[in-house]
C-alpha cells in the first residue's frame, strides 16, 4: 500500500469537491465515536493530562478542512470523556468517581446513539458536511465542560468529595449557559449519591461506611473510651471521630454538626443502648438541590441524637446526680466526713508522701465514709484517696492548659518546702465510668482536685488554729492580762479569723454561687457538648476564682497560712513554758489554800503563770504578730490592686481588710 509523506493512503486531494465531502463526513463520523478514518488520524497523547489532536490529508479541499476542524473539538471531548469512564471505573478509583462515571457512560451511550442516527441519515444521502456541523452544535459545549473537568481531575488524580467540588465550580463558572450549567448540576448530583450514601449511615447510624477513604471524617480506632480517665487531654472525645480536608462545598457550613450528629450515636451505641434516627418521610440524604432539603434532615438527625444522648446520660447514668456527689466530697459541699477522717487519719497524714500508706488512708476514709451522713450518698463508694508527690504550687505550675496568670510576682516567691507532709498532698479523686466520663474526664478531675486540696489544707490550718485557741481557753482561769498569753490570745483569734474569712470566701462566694449557675445551665443545655462547655466553665471561674490561677496571690496566701501553722506548732510549747504547776508541798494558807484543796480533792494541781522567761515569750508572739500582720497588711493592698482587673477579689479583699481592720482596733 502506498503512503504519502503525510502518513496517508490515496490523497484526497485528487477527487472532486463532491466526493471529497463524502469521504470528509464518513471520517468525521468514525472520529466522533474514536475511529481513525482513512485522511484523519487520532494522535492519542498519553501522560499526566492525556489530550487528543488530529491530523488531516493536506490535499483536502480548504472549505472541507475548516468545517471538518470545527467539529474536532467534540471528537476530541468523547475520547477524553471515554478514557477517564475507562479508567476511572476500576475498583481503586472510589464511590464517588464510579458514580460519576456510571453518569458520564451514560451521556457517552445518548452521544453515540446522535452519531448512529446521522450516520442512518448519511447512508440515506441526506447529510452534507455542513449539516453534519450544525446538528453537533447543542452536544458541543457540554461536552467541552465535561472534558474540562475530567482533565483536572485526571491531572491532579481528583477522589471524593474534590470531585464533587470541581463539578459544583465548574457548574457555577457555566452560569451564563443554562443547558451546560444544568447538564453539570445533573452530573453532580449523580455522582453526590454515593457520597450521600456515606453521610446518611453515619448522621442516621453513626456508623462510617467509607472502603475508599473518600469521606471528611475519619476514625482514630487507636483511641479507646477508657482512657477518658487517663488521658489529660481527652483525645478520645476530640480526635477519635474528626474532620479531614476536603469537605464537599455544599456540606461546609454544617460539617460540625454532621460530626457531631455522629459521635452522639457512636456514644449511645459504646453504652450498648441500640438507637437509630426515625425515619421519616423525605428523610432520605440521596440527593440534594437548591431547596436545601438535606440540610433540614441533617439538622433533625442531630436535633434527635442531641436530646437522646442528653437524655440517656442525665436519665439512666444520673449524671446530675454524679455531680452533687462529687460537690460533696471534692468541693467539701458535706464536711463532716472530712472531719472524722482527718482525726482518725491524724497520724499518717503526718508522714512524708512517700512513706505514707495509700491503702491505710483508703481504709479509713471509708471507715469515715461509712460512719457519717456520707453513707446515705448512693455514691460514696467511688470516692478514692490519693496522695500526690509535689505541693500545691508546684503541681499548678506543672499542669499544661490551665491560664495561669501572669503577674508580675517575681519578688514574691514561695520556696518549695524542703520537707512536705501527706497533709500539703492529700486529695481525693472520684471513679468515672463510660459514658459520664465524656464530661467528668481526666482533666475535669484534676481541676477539682487542686481545689481540693486548696480547701482540705485551709480545713487543716483551721484545725491547728482551733487547737492552739483550746490552749488558749484552758488558761483563761489565770490572770492573764498585759502578758504574752493575752496577746498570743489576740494573734490566734485574729489567725482564726483570717482562715475562717478565707473559708467562707471560696465556698460561700466561689463555690456555691457558680455551682448554682452551672446546675441552672446544666438543666437548660441542648446538647452534652454544652453541658461539657458549662462544667468546664465552672470549674474554670472556680480556679481562678479560688485564686489557684493568680500565683501572686496565692502565694501569699499560702505564706500567711504557713505562718498560722508555725504560730499554732509552738503555741503549746510558748504557754506551758510560761505556766508552773505549784508542787502539792507548798503550804495552803487563805483562799488560794481552799482553791488548792479543792483542785487537790479533785485531782488537779494549781497552775501560775511564771515571772521567768515570760519576756522570751512575748517576743516570740510580737514576731509572730508583726510579721502576720505584715503580710496580711501585703495581701489587702494587692487584693484591692488586682480587683481593678478581676472584680470577684472585692470580696476577698473586704474580708481580709476586716480582719485587719478588727486586729488595729484590738
Amino acid at each position: 500500500m502506498k503512503l504519502n509523506s503525510a502518513g496517508f493512503e490515496n490523497p484526497i486531494g485528487c477527487y472532486d469537491a463532491a466526493v471529497q465531502e463524502l469521504i470528509v463526513i464518513d471520517d468525521v463520523l468514525s472520529a466522533m465515536v474514536g475511529v481513525e478514518g482513512r485522511h484523519i488520524l487520532i494522535n492519542i497523547v498519553r501522560g499526566k493530562q492525556d489530550d487528543v489532536t488530529f491530523q488531516v490529508d493536506p490535499s483536502m479541499d480548504l472549505a472541507l478542512q475548516e468545517l471538518a476542524k470545527r467539529i474536532f473539538p467534540l471528537c476530541r471531548s468523547f475520547l477524553l470523556i471515554n478514557q477517564f469512564v475507562e479508567s476511572r471505573s476500576q475498583f481503586k478509583s472510589g464511590l464517588v468517581n464510579h458514580a460519576f462515571s456510571a453518569a458520564l457512560r451514560a451521556l457517552l451511550l445518548d452521544y453515540q446513539a446522535m452519531v448512529a442516527q446521522l450516520e442512518h441519515q448519511f447512508r440515506l444521502g441526506r447529510l452534507s458536511l455542513q449539516g453534519l456541523w450544525f446538528y453537533c452544535q447543542p452536544m458541543m459545549g457540554s461536552m467541552q465542560a465535561l472534558s474540562t473537568v475530567i482533565q483536572k481531575a485526571s491531572a491532579n488524580s481528583f477522589s471524593g468529595s474534590a470531585v464533587l467540588n470541581l463539578l459544583q465550580n465548574q457548574a457555577k463558572a457555566m452560569a451564563g449557559d443554562n443547558a451546560v450549567r444544568l447538564l453539570l448540576e445533573k452530573m453532580t448530583q449523580c455522582a453526590s449519591n454515593a457520597y450521600l450514601s456515606i453521610l446518611e449511615r453515619w448522621v442516621y447510624e453513626g456508623v462510617i461506611d467509607d472502603p475508599y477513604g473518600e469521606f471528611f471524617i475519619t476514625e482514630n480506632k487507636s483511641l479507646q473510651k477508657e482512657t477518658l480517665t487517663q488521658d489529660y487531654d481527652a483525645k478520645y472525645w476530640r480526635q477519635r471521630y474528626s474532620l479531614k480536608d476536603g469537605i464537599p462545598s455544599f456540606l461546609a457550613n454544617i460539617a460540625g454538626t454532621i460530626l457531631t450528629t455522629g459521635k452522639y450515636l457512636n456514644v449511645m451505641r459504646e453504652c450498648g443502648h441500640n438507637v437509630q434516627v426515625p425515619p421519616s418521610e423525605n428523610s432520605k440524604l440521596m440527593s440534594y438541590g437548591s431547596n436545601h432539603h438535606y440540610l433540614e434532615c441533617i439538622k433533625a438527625a442531630y436535633k434527635f441524637a442531641s436530646g437522646e444522648l442528653l437524655n440517656l446520660i442525665k436519665e439512666k447514668y444520673d449524671l446530675l446526680g454524679k455531680l452533687q456527689s462529687i460537690k460533696h466530697y471534692l468541693l467539701l459541699d458535706q464536711g463532716d466526713f472530712l472531719v472524722h477522717f482527718m482525726d482518725i487519719a491524724r497520724d499518717e497524714l503526718a508522714r512524708k508522701p512517700d512513706e505514707v500508706s495509700v491503702e491505710k488512708l483508703q481504709s479509713l476514709l471509708d471507715l469515715a465514709l461509712r460512719t457519717t451522713a456520707a453513707s446515705a450518698d448512693p455514691f460514696f463508694e467511688g470516692v478514692t484517696c490519693v496522695v500526690e508527690r509535689s505541693s500545691l504550687l508546684k503541681t499548678l505550675g506543672t499542669i499544661k492548659d490551665l491560664e495561669v496568670s501572669q503577674s508580675d510576682s517575681g519578688g514574691n516567691d514561695l520556696e518549695e518546702p524542703v520537707s512536705i507532709t501527706a497533709l500539703e498532698t492529700f486529695s481525693l479523686s472520684y471513679k468515672v465510668l463510660w459514658p459520664l466520663s465524656i464530661v467528668l474526664s481526666r482533666k475535669a478531675l484534676t481541676k477539682y482536685q487542686l481545689i481540693f486540696r486548696f480547701l482540705f489544707h485551709c480545713k487543716h490550718v483551721d484545725r491547728q488554729l482551733c487547737g492552739a485557741w483550746q490552749v488558749h481557753q484552758g488558761v483563761r482561769a489565770l490572770d492573764t492580762r498585759g502578758t504574752a498569753i493575752s496577746r498570743s490570745s489576740l494573734l490566734c483569734r485574729s489567725m482564726l479569723k483570717f482562715i475562717n474569712s478565707l473559708l467562707h470566701y471560696l465556698t460561700f462566694e466561689v463555690i456555691e454561687p457558680n455551682w448554682h449557675v452551672m446546675y441552672n445551665r446544666l438543666q437548660s443545655a441542648n446538647s452534652i457538648d454544652e453541658v461539657i462547655q458549662h462544667h468546664d466553665l465552672f470549674l474554670d471561674k472556680c480556679l481562678r476564682e479560688c485564686l489557684l490561677l493568680l500565683p501572686e496571690l496565692l502565694k501569699k496566701v499560702e505564706k500567711l497560712k504557713s505562718m498560722c501553722l508555725q504560730y499554732a506548732a509552738t503555741t503549746q510549747w510558748l504557754i506551758s513554758s510560761s505556766i508552773e504547776i505549784q508542787s502539792p508541798e507548798e503550804p495552803i494558807d487563805g483562799s488560794i489554800g481552799l482553791n488548792k484543796a479543792k483542785q487537790k480533792k479533785s485531782g488537779s494541781l494549781p497552775q501560775v503563770l511564771k515571772s521567768t522567761g515570760s519576756a522570751a515569750m512575748m517576743d516570740s508572739i510580737l514576731k509572730f504578730e508583726s510579721e502576720f500582720n505584715a503580710e496580711l497588711q501585703s495581701l489587702g493592698s494587692t487584693l484591692s490592686r488586682s480587683s481593678q482587673a478581676e472584680p470577684y477579689l472585692a470580696h476577698l479583699a473586704q474580708w481580709v481588710l476586716g480582719v485587719k481592720n478588727e486586729k488595729t482596733g484590738l
